[in-house]
Formats: C-alpha cells, sequence, structure tokens
C-alpha cells in the first residue's frame, strides 16, 4: 500500500470544506454573472466578451465567494455583497435608506434614526423594531386570516383581502380619533 502524500491530504481536505453542505449564496459571482450577460444588449457580444473575461474576473469571484465572503455569511448570516440598499421617498420628500436583511428591512430615515422590520418565521408574523421596542404588526394565522395589531395594543382578526385592509384602515383610524 502507497502511503499518500501530505500535499494529496491536504488538498482533499481542503476539497471537503470548499465542498461542504453550507456553501452560501455566492452574491459576488452571481452579480458578476448577472452584469456579464446584461452589459449590452448583443447576447452575442455578450458571450464572446464572456469567453475571454469568465476565466479570469469570474474565477476570482468564485475564489473571494468561496473563501471569503460565504464565510462571512455563515457566521454572521448576512453576505455584505448580497444585502441591496434603495432610496424610497417619503410623503414629506425625504428619502430613506431601505436595506433587504435575511431576516427582513432595515429603514433609516434622514435623520439617522434605523427602523427594523423583522419577519418571524416560526409565528409567521412581521415585527417592527423602534428605539429598542418591539412591536408586532400583524401574523398569518393558519386559516387564512390576519390578526393585525392596532397602536393601542388591541388585535383585530380579518380576512387576508382589500376587505381585511379596509377593515384595519378604519379601525386604525377610529382608534387615532379616539386617542386624540
Amino acid at each position: 500500500m502507497k502511503k499518500i502524500s501530505f500535499k494529496v491530504a491536504a488538498i482533499l481536505l481542503a476539497g471537503t470544506f470548499v465542498c461542504s453542505s453550507c456553501i452560501g449564496s455566492f452574491g459576488l459571482f452571481n452579480k458578476y454573472e448577472k452584469w456579464q450577460c446584461s452589459m449590452t444588449s448583443n447576447k452575442y457580444v455578450n458571450g464572446i466578451v464572456g469567453l475571454i473575461l469568465q476565466p479570469i474576473v469570474g474565477g476570482i469571484c468564485f475564489i473571494v465567494d468561496a473563501v471569503v465572503l460565504n464565510t462571512i455569511e455563515f457566521w454572521t448570516g448576512d453576505n455584505p455583497v448580497t444585502a441591496s440598499t434603495t432610496q424610497i421617498q417619503g410623503q414629506e420628500g425625504r428619502y430613506y435608506a431601505v436595506k433587504t436583511t435575511k431576516k427582513g428591512y432595515e429603514i433609516k430615515a434622514p435623520t439617522g434614526e434605523v427602523t427594523l422590520l423583522l419577519h418571524d418565521k416560526k409565528n409567521n408574523s412581521w415585527s417592527v423594531v423602534q428605539n429598542g421596542q418591539t412591536r408586532e404588526i400583524f401574523r398569518y394565522n393558519a386559516d387564512g386570516t390576519i390578526q393585525a395589531t392596532l397602536n393601542d395594543g388591541k388585535t383585530i382578526t380579518v380576512s387576508n383581502d382589500e376587505a381585511g385592509l379596509q377593515q384595519v384602515r378604519q379601525a386604525v383610524d377610529a382608534n387615532f380619533y379616539a386617542l386624540r
């Protein structure tokens, strides 16, 4: 029986880590591929340029994803490349930065105040986090209805359609004027 050299054993061990079940989302490589497929309006030019760039740029993106970014994603839950931020204009004309996270959304006001909208898979609910206070907004019930939480803490169960949305609006408006 032949001895397996240390280099071969190291390569096989490294291969098991790269090919493990927790490989990540490969956000950088996927963004490169999306760009490469849409860099021009001509798919043939995209294909030719892709043949030239793929071995170099694609390889670098793949290695950076596999070694660095997917490791960050594994330990933190967020891939720095896949997080997307969008600017949304509010009713008052100011712009808010909305960042997509693994658990929901992070909304940053122009004043710097951060609000989180979080989805709880276990309860199938959405909550808002402001100033360290967490408050459930609504949850999906097993029967297809929605349980909405009003500002005063009371809950209302409505159908998951426009009529249910209208009932919640009326309840919020009535609650708002009652508090005034």
